[in-house]
């Protein structure tokens, strides 16, 4: 597995080693032994799949202790816009985000870490996405950001259209008015 850095320190992009010939490919999508090496410890305790079409955005999305939530995210069909954004206050990169394209092509996967909130845009017709958690959800934890807050600033890919969102996306407040992390809390 390569781990690629991203601009956020703890954020990272897992690429699997492709085994491809004329019968079509082979991928390890994900070992726990590998992911600890380059990630570290992270028990992931729940798989969840959505199907979404072209201009569907989910999120922004966050757990807040006790029930904080990593995710291990990527894309099988389709291609997605996928934001990650430190939302822990007092972090020196409190506010900052980093946006990676995941395809059913490129295999590349995301790992968000506890205290950040992630969502997606799909940019292809329709995309099936899968997450792995490392804690169980829990609808009375639930946090969410707005997806256009313009302190955070994130360019979807959108060309000026707008996102189709659910009814409790649309609601959801901007970063400064929002219940978030403590850096200095321990959340693992």
């Amino acid at each position: 597995m390569n781990v690629i850095p991203t601009a956020l320190q703890e954020v990272v992009i897992l690429e699997p080693r492709i085994f491809g010939d004329d019968r079509g490919y082979f991928m390890e999508s994900f070992s726990q032994r590998d992911f600890e090496k380059a990630v570290g410890p992270v028990r992931f305790v729940q798989d969840n799949e959505s199907r979404s079409v072209r201009g569907v955005l989910r999120g922004l999305h966050y757990q807040l202790p006790p029930h904080a939530q990593s995710k291990l995210v990527r894309v099988i069909e389709g291609r997605v816009l996928d934001v990650a954004i430190d939302i822990r206050r007092g972090s020196p990169s409190f506010g900052q985000h980093v946006a990676v394209e995941l395809s059913g092509e490129n295999r590349r996967q995301l790992f968000i870490p506890r205290g950040f909130a992630h969502g997606f845009v799909v940019l292809s017709p329709s995309a099936l996405f899968q997450y792995k958690c490392d804690n169980f959800y829990a609808p009375e934890s639930e946090g969410g950001i707005c997806w256009n807050d313009p302190q955070i600033g994130i360019d979807w890919k959108l060309d000026g259209k707008e996102p189709t969102l659910s009814e409790k996306d649309r609601r959801h407040p901007n970063l400064a008015e929002a219940v978030l992390f403590d850096y200095s809390e321990k959340l693992y």
